[in-house]
């Protein structure tokens, strides 16, 4: 039996994904297989020997030591595109927010509830403070055209404005996905140059912190409009603070509000929305659930941000056998002739490696002559290469 542990609350129907025959799955077991995680911080803790796998139901993956795990052969997965609707649908409501003065005038109008039928003739006469420019006709710059990004570059599209996207990483099924009005920007400079609004939804790594900084907002139209809901290491606080004082930029919405930014003028903060919807929440979880059992049940790997996708369908009643291991020349030629010479069989392979990684996963079905007792030896006999850094047999 597979055991799984919840660090965080988990949406039921992710729970339920799980054949409760072969998976034990709580907040309690001990030594699990894998470890199902939201927002929970795991960057100093200490896994166990059987910990095979950590699954994010989410897409930032800040709070799990990528790194370690992959020296210790632990998976780890995300769920792109499982909050994707909720995320734009925030977008679209930060586009308007930034733009129409909507929480000026609701506070305006809260401030004179109390004069009684003197409301209506206030809010005439005040209402010109809150006015802002439409959406339609105005120029939207997309940093990243993944799962949630081109989404939103199409709807915007659909709202009207004129679209440019920036994305040199851009998948095939992304790029199928956008309408064929989403002009590309062929450099960042050239969005900056452009954009009356700019909406950033790129993962945070050391070449993405502090992408949008003083340099880059100088380049920038004055009264730009900057939405960050993607990561909040994205945007330098001290130089958006001083952009918003000097006029250069109009607003800045973030969904990730600091003690430097939750006051500021200028600065529309949220708490943390972005997922936060139950149907979001529940996509994520099933998600998870379900790359956490083909793995365990079948070495696939979907989604993983340590690893590269590998996924091949099973054969009934034939072993497998999954090598975690460097990318270095001649490994699969030593792994392949370590199960020719226990006499076994390799009736299907696959392998591959992250594009820059120094790490690869190579799956092989077996023969059905080998045999249960073969096996151990086996596993026992790849583990002993030199660069092999954890292999499973799946029976």
């Amino acid at each position: 039996m597979f055991k799984v542990k919840l660090l965080n609350n988990i949406a039921e129907r992710g729970i339920e994904t799980f054949d409760r025959a072969n998976y034990a799955v709580s907040a309690n077991v001990e030594d699990p297989d894998a470890l199902l995680v939201r927002s929970a911080q795991l960057r100093d803790a200490q896994f166990g020997g059987n910990l095979l796998c950590i699954a994010r139901a989410g897409v930032g993956t800040d709070n799990i030591p990528s790194q370690r795990c992959t020296e210790s052969g632990i998976v780890v997965f995300n769920t792109p595109g499982a909050n994707s609707d909720a995320v734009k649908e925030l977008v679209l409501c930060a586009l308007l927010l930034s733009s129409r003065d909507i929480l000026g005038g609701i506070g305006y109008v809260k401030s004179v509830a109390g004069q009684g039928g003197d409301v209506p003739k206030l809010v005439e006469a005040e209402k010109n403070s809150f006015t802002g420019p439409e959406l339609a006709g105005k120029t939207l710059g997309v940093i990243g055209l993944g799962a949630v990004g081109a989404k939103i570059a199409n709807d915007a599209a659909r709202l009207g404005m004129e679209v440019f996207g920036y994305d040199p990483y851009i998948s095939v099924d992304a790029a199928w996905g956008l309408r064929t009005n989403i002009q590309r920007a062929v450099d960042l400079p050239t969005l900056f140059r452009g954009s009356d609004y700019i909406t950033i939804h790129v993962p945070y790594t050391d070449s993405t912190h502090h992408l949008i900084n003083r340099d880059a907002i100088a380049q920038m139209k004055d009264g730009v409009r900057i939405i960050n809901l993607a990561r909040a290491e994205l945007v330098n606080d001290d130089d958006i603070i001083a952009a918003l004082a000097a006029g250069k930029v109009a607003k800045y919405v973030t969904d990730f509000p600091n003690a430097k930014t939750a006051g500021a003028d200028g600065v529309i903060a949220l708490p943390h929305l972005g997922a936060s919807t139950p149907e979001s929440e529940e996509k994520c979880a099933v998600m998870a659930a379900i790359q956490i059992a083909d793995y365990l049940e079948n070495g696939n790997i979907e989604n993983s941000v340590n690893l590269p996708r590998v996924s091949m369908p099973r054969m009934p009643g034939e072993p497998r056998l999954t090598v975690f291991h460097k990318n270095i020349p001649e490994m699969i030629a030593k792994i392949s002739s370590t199960v020719s010479a226990h006499g076994i069989n390799i009736e299907n392979m696959v392998s591959a490696s992250a594009r820059g990684s120094d790490v690869a996963y190579t799956v092989l079905d077996l023969s059905g002559a080998a045999s249960e007792p073969e096996l151990p030896q086996l596993k026992h006999n790849i583990s002993a290469l030199e660069s092999v850094i954890r292999v499973r047999v799946l029976p």
